[in-house]
């Protein structure tokens, strides 16, 4: 290191011109280096910034000396030494900033990579991340960098879906952009997530609502097309009766498919399952009487829409014969059918989404705080804690009860046989089925005796 001088106004002052242009290095504290002084030969004086990087001499021009006071100068330089000092390069860390802020995703391109790298590998929720994604949080900031989202923006966004009368969907989303962030966190995509100190934007309802008898012998018949202004779809009707006969989660009922059922037994894989345990769910005689009409119904709808697409394209339709079986989605959505009519075809079957099933009953509020089946505002989810709790109240054991939810085991019960509850779930469904009936049509039934475990 050069010898340092310490630089005074009268030091600078009495420093005369050369042939060339010379520098004198000022003393700083150990271990800065680099203020440095240049004298022209034309008499002036300027400050500068000297130092090497990656092994090449640099320099930033700090100023004319003594436009630039040596106060100044020392000020400019200690900003500089600071750069220095973290590794990066002052002269170009403007340009880097610049590059860097190019570089950085924008909330579409990280939402979209979350989803991928984390959302689809360890969520069997990735598709309700994707939806909120989708329609809450690209159309508000998908264009912006992630990186100038900040607390502010978080609590304005969900202020506005609480103020429009979706509390809970602004709940639903929080948790989504908490978790998008801090993953990016991790993955150091951004140095420090905008959700952090927020709280929860909305108290969560309690989840205790459970129908009465009342209150599910109005919905049955509601459901039966008693209710003439029912806006409710044949498979979403049939899709809630079997929610409640059956006590599975919406999702599962809502994508059951046939390769799933063998005779009197539903087996939901484990790839559908919430706690990715299979789960066997026996299906009493009504449950079957449901399943089989919408199987005729799905089987119908996909023949009609083969005939339309054929005549329009002037070929044989290609049919599912009346004496085959039909094979597929028991609530197909009616997507691809659609498609198939008006000369697509190319859409790839699926089920009817979980949250058409919500969107139903959401669509059938009333002022009054009542829906148009007749009773009080429900979630699907209601009609499972529904049937759990006629369960309890016939006494059914809490293990039982557990069993034929699949709600995940604690302790010396958490492994346990695919098989092992099987007995005791049958009883327990078909006991549930018969109380059920009775509900709806006040005739107590012995129709659905006790069958041998297949």
């Amino acid at each position: 290191m050069k010898p340092t001088t310490l630089f005074t106004d009268k030091f600078i002052k009495a420093l005369k011109p050369k042939e060339t242009r010379y520098f004198i290095h000022g003393n700083r504290p150990r271990p800065q280096h680099g203020f440095t002084l240049c004298i022209y030969p034309n008499g002036t004086k300027s400050w500068f910034f000297v130092y090497l990087f990656d092994g090449k001499k640099c320099s930033i021009p700090l100023g004319k000396y003594p436009t630039v006071s040596l106060a100044e100068a020392g000020t400019k330089f200690e900003e500089h030494w600071k750069i220095f000092a973290t590794g990066k390069n002052p002269a170009t860390v403007a340009e880097d900033l610049k590059a860097e802020l190019e570089a950085a995703p924008t909330i579409k391109v990280l939402g979209d990579d979350y989803l991928k790298r984390h959302a689809e590998m360890y969520k069997k929720s990735w598709l309700e991340d994707r939806r909120i994604l989708e329609k809450e949080i690209y159309p508000a900031w998908g264009k912006r960098k992630a990186q100038d989202i900040t607390k502010g923006n978080v609590i304005t966004l969900l202020d506005k879906i609480v103020g429009r009368g979706s509390p809970q969907t602004a709940n639903n989303v929080f948790k989504i952009i908490r978790k998008m962030f801090n993953w990016a966190v991790k993955k150091d995509l951004m140095k420090i997530s905008p959700c952090i100190s927020i709280d929860m934007p909305a108290k969560s309802k309690a989840k205790d609502r459970a129908l009465s008898d009342n209150e599910i012998k109005t919905v049955w018949a509601s459901l039966d097309g008693l209710t003439p202004d029912l806006s409710i779809s044949d498979s979403v009707k049939r899709a809630l009766k079997l929610i409640l006969l059956t006590a599975q989660r919406p999702g599962e009922v809502s994508a059951i498919h046939t390769r799933e059922i063998n005779g009197n037994w539903w087996t939901i894989p484990t790839e559908r399952s919430k706690n990715g345990k299979a789960h066997r769910v026996y299906l009493a005689p009504l449950v079957q009487d449901i399943i089989t009409e919408a199987k005729e119904e799905a089987k119908e709808a996909r023949n009609d829409a083969e005939k339309r697409n054929a005549k329009d394209m002037k070929r044989t339709a290609e049919l599912i014969p009346e004496d085959q079986e039909y094979f597929g989605y028991i609530f197909p959505s009616p997507r691809r059918y659609e498609s198939i009519a008006k000369g697509g075809g190319k859409v790839p079957e699926e089920p009817i989404d979980r949250h058409a099933i919500s969107k139903a009953l959401n669509s059938n509020k009333s002022e009054d705080g009542l829906t148009t089946l007749g009773v009080g505002t429900f979630t699907p989810h209601d009609l499972r804690r529904t049937a759990a709790t006629f369960m309890s109240e016939m006494g059914e054991m809490d293990e039982v009860i557990d069993a034929v939810l699949n709600h995940a085991k604690q302790g010396i019960i958490k492994v346990y046989n695919l098989n092992k509850y099987d007995k005791e779930k049958q009883r327990a469904l078909e006991a549930w089925a018969r109380k059920l009936i009775y509900i709806i049509t006040g005739t107590k039934s012995n129709v659905i005796p006790f069958q041998q475990v297949t």
